[in-house]
Order: structure tokens, then sequence, then C-alpha cells
């Protein structure tokens, strides 16, 4: 996913708000411990999922895909008063992390953490969500899209994240053996031909797809 040139990812992070002291812990700690740490949202990235959220101060966000954590303490900042965080990953190993930054951000009473399978998971949610972010398995995106759907209030947002694919988007020759890659050009495509949403496709990182839904 490192397809920006490494001179303008470090302009960009010296020309955003500070990565705060927590986010910056868990960040180092998942880098050293963790499996396939560029799945991080990370400092840029994660100012971004801060910043949307505080423009739009939700009550309810549902993430699809913890990870460690860092997204979705990044999206509780800028919860309302009463507003909770509701995110699912089917990982249970590394809910014990998550739960300890959620604690050390002062952020647990927030954040409602839920382990398995999110197409099992979230037909059972009766909430009416502002906000939801997706970075899970890129072959279900089509899928967590129809689920959440109806339960996205009008004006809230979807945004969906690695929809750049390492720039292989680009790249038609790199679908042939790369499953993920096809169902990303299957999900982007769907998006910009939804006339119930308007999008943009941010290239932040690897690549973040923001629908509003009308």
């Amino acid at each position: 996913m490192e397809f920006i040139p490494p001179d303008l990812s470090r302009y960009a992070a010296d020309h955003t708000s500070p990565e705060p002291e927590v986010l910056r812990q868990l960040n180092r700690e998942t880098h050293v411990k963790v499996l396939s740490p560029r799945m991080l949202s990370g400092h840029v990235q994660g100012r971004l999922l801060s910043l949307f959220s505080k423009m739009l101060q939700p009550q309810r966000i549902l993430e699809i895909g913890t990870y460690t954590g860092y997204s979705a303490l990044c999206l509780a900042e800028g919860l309302a008063e009463g507003g909770k965080v509701i995110t699912i990953d089917v990982n249970e190993e590394l809910e014990t992390m998550s739960r300890s930054y959620a604690e050390k951000a002062g952020l647990a009473d927030k954040i409602e953490f839920r382990t398995g399978k999110a197409a099992g998971i979230i037909p059972g949610l009766d909430e009416t969500f502002d906000l939801v972010f997706i970075d899970a398995d890129k072959a279900s995106y089509g899928l967590y899209y129809d689920l959440i759907f109806d339960k996205v209030r009008p004006g809230g947002l979807i945004i969906a994240d690695n929809v750049l694919w390492s720039g292989k988007v680009v790249q038609p020759e790199a679908t042939k053996n790369d499953k993920e890659l096809r169902a990303i050009l299957l999900f982007n495509s769907r998006i910009q031909e939804d006339t119930r949403v308007e999008n943009i496709l941010l290239p932040v990182r690897d690549g973040l797809m923001v629908i509003r839904k009308k």
C-alpha cells in the first residue's frame, strides 16, 4: 500500500495534527508485536477519521474490522454525549490489546467490542448509525454494504478503506491472480453507480471511499 512517495507521506504527516500519545504507543506496539502492522490506520488516516467524526458528532458508529483498535479510538474522539462505537472483529486474540488501549485513552465506556463474523452480527444490531467504517475482508465489502445500508440514517457516512489496493486498481493485469483486487474494483464501480448516495474516493494512504447516504 506504500504507493505514495515516502517524502510526500512524510510531508503530509508533518503538516497534520500530531498523533495523540496513546495512539502513538498503540501504533508502536502493533508494529512490534502484531502480524501485518500495515493494516493499522496510522497517523494521517487516523486524524482524518477523527476529523470526520468530530464534524458529524455521531451518536452511533459501526466499525467492521477492529484489528488492534486504532481506528476505533480515532472515531470515538468525535462521539456526541452518550455516543458509542460498536466495533466487530473475527480475531479474538487481539481484543485484550484493543480493550487495554481503550482504557488508556479513557474511551472504554464509549467502545463496545463484538467478536465474531460481521455478516452474522450486523443483522442483529438494532441501531441506526451515523457513521460506518468498513475495513475488513475485501471480498465481503459488497455484502457489508448491503447489510448496513438500511441501518445508516439519511445524511450518514459510510467509509471504506483500502479502495486503491496499493495502486493496483489502475493495473488491469493485476486482477488475474488477485481475488481481493477484483472485489475492490467491483465495489468501487458499484458505489459510483449507486444513485442513493454521493461519494468521493480520497487518495489517502491506501484509498478511502467516502459515501454519503442521500
